[in-house]
């Protein structure tokens, strides 16, 4: 299953649950995406040719990043450019999800151990604006 988060037509967030399944390739990012995520499911013996990938020079406004939920479980907290709170998703073992957009906590409901993938090179601190979570009892999950 696929899930896209949306606030007033913004994709915050795509989800690739664990059960989700198709043939060939789909690419679930649109082009422009500074991240491409895409999805592959091919047969026994399939080939994709040996390949190098040429140097283009591109530009990156805005950080993205893919996390893979190797294990545990996982609560994400959407936020807008604002930081105002939109809502929460969990994510278990297996899900995949690009952050695209808006702001974004985590709190481990187990231990998780999780996987990021984003652009670099990373700049640290610069890269990066942190604010106060929501409270606890403010939380509401979106599944």
């Amino acid at each position: 299953m696929i899930e896209i988060f949306k606030n007033n037509e913004i994709t915050y967030a795509i989800i690739i649950r664990k059960k989700y399944k198709s043939d060939g390739i789909k690419f679930l990012t649109p082009d422009n995406y500074s991240q491409q995520l895409g999805y592959m499911n091919r047969p026994e013996g399939y080939k994709i040719l040996p390949h190098l990938h040429n140097i283009i020079s591109r530009e990156v406004k805005l950080t993205n990043e893919v996390l893979f939920i190797k294990s545990g479980k996982v609560r994400i907290d959407f936020y807008d450019n604002k930081r105002k709170y939109l809502s929460s998703k969990i994510l278990f073992i297996g899900d995949t999800i690009l952050l695209a957009e808006g702001g974004h906590g985590f709190e481990m409901l187990e231990t998780s151990e999780i996987i990021e993938v984003k652009q670099g090179p990373y700049v640290g601190e610069e890269d990066k604006v942190r604010f106060e979570p929501i409270s606890a009892d403010s939380i509401l999950i979106k599944n």
